[in-house]
C-alpha cells in the first residue's frame, strides 16, 4: 500500500500545511513601483556605466579614434561647434522642423483618430488605408517629395509629417475605441446626443492617453529628422552629421547624435510634465 505523505496526514488531521520555504527577501516585485529617488539613481548609474565602458573602449585602443571618438573628444567637438561654428542655429532649425512636422500631423491625426474610434463606419473607410500606409518608410518618399515640393523646408516637414501622421491616427483611434461602453450607454440613457457623448464622455476619458500617444509620436519625429535633413539641407543637426561623415570627423558625428538625444529627451520630459499638469487624475491610475 502506498504510504500517505506528511502533507496528506496534516490535511486529514486538520492541521495547517507548513508554509513553503523562503528563499530570502525578493529584490524586485512584478509591476511594483519604486521611489522616484531610486528611479533617478538607477537611470543615472546606467548612464555612468555606459560612459565608463565607452571611455574604456577608446582609451584602451580597442576601437580606433577615427572610428569612435572618446566622450571627451565628443564633448570638445560639441563645445567647438557651439562656440565657433554657430551650431545653436542648426539645433534651432532641427527643433523647428521636428515640431512643425509633428504639429501638422497632430492637427489632422487627432480629430481623424477620434472620429474613427467613435464611429465604426468611418473606421471601416480609413483604417485599412492608414494601417497600410503606416508601414511605408518615410525615407522612401524623399525622391517623390523632391519632385513635388522641391528641397526646401516643405520637403523636410513632409517627411516628418508622414512619419508621424499614420502612427498617431491609429493610436488615437484605438484609445477612443476602447472607451467604457457602460459610460457611453449611461450618457445616452440620460438623453445625451452624439456630440455631447464625445465631448463629455469619450474625450475626458481618452485625453490622458491621447496626450501620452502624442508624446510617444513626438519621439518618432526625432528619429526622422536626420533623414529629412540628408538631402538639400543647408542647416540642421543632420546636415552637420553628413558633412562630418565626409570628413571622417567622428567626434562631430557623435556630438550631433548625443545632442539630438539630449534635446529629444528634454522635449519628452517637458511633454510628460505638461501632461501631468493638464491631466492630474491620470496619475491616480
Amino acid at each position: 500500500m502506498v504510504s500517505v505523505s506528511s502533507i496528506d496526514k496534516q490535511a486529514v488531521a486538520g492541521e495547517p500545511a507548513a508554509a513553503p520555504a523562503s528563499h530570502g527577501p525578493r529584490k524586485m516585485k512584478l509591476l511594483h513601483p519604486i521611489e522616484p529617488r531610486v528611479r533617478l539613481f538607477l537611470g543615472v548609474a546606467f548612464f555612468a556605466l555606459f560612459l565608463l565602458f565607452w571611455t574604456f573602449l577608446t582609451v584602451a585602443g580597442i576601437v580606433a579614434p577615427h572610428f569612435l571618438a572618446s566622450p571627451l573628444q565628443a564633448l570638445k567637438a560639441a563645445w567647438k561647434l557651439f562656440t565657433e561654428f554657430g551650431f545653436l542655429n542648426d539645433v534651432g532649425m532641427t527643433v523647428w522642423r521636428v515640431m512643425g512636422g509633428f504639429v501638422l500631423a497632430a492637427v489632422i491625426a487627432v480629430p481623424l483618430g477620434i472620429a474613427m474610434g467613435a464611429y465604426k463606419p468611418i473606421e471601416a473607410i480609413f483604417e485599412p488605408f492608414v494601417s497600410f500606409a503606416r508601414y511605408l518608410p518615410a525615407s522612401a518618399f524623399i525622391p517623390l517629395l523632391i519632385m513635388w515640393v522641391g528641397i526646401g523646408e516643405a520637403q523636410k516637414l513632409s517627411i516628418i509629417f508622414i512619419g508621424c501622421f499614420f502612427q498617431l491616427t491609429l493610436m488615437v483611434m484605438m484609445i477612443v475605441g476602447n472607451a467604457r461602453r457602460d459610460l457611453v450607454e449611461a450618457a445616452y440613457t440620460l438623453g445625451s446626443t452624439d456630440s455631447s457623448v464625445i465631448r463629455r464622455v469619450l474625450l475626458p476619458g481618452a485625453a490622458p492617453e491621447i496626450a501620452e500617444a502624442l508624446r510617444q509620436v513626438l519621439g518618432l519625429g526625432w528619429t526622422y529628422v536626420v533623414v529629412a535633413e540628408l538631402i538639400g539641407a543647408a542647416s540642421g543637426i543632420g546636415h552637420m552629421i553628413m558633412d562630418s561623415q565626409a570628413l571622417m570627423a567622428t567626434d562631430n558625428i557623435i556630438a550631433g547624435i548625443v545632442i539630438i538625444g539630449l534635446v529629444g529627451l528634454t522635449s519628452d520630459l517637458l511633454f510628460k510634465k505638461l501632461n501631468q499638469l493638464l491631466f492630474p487624475w491620470s496619475l491616480m491610475r
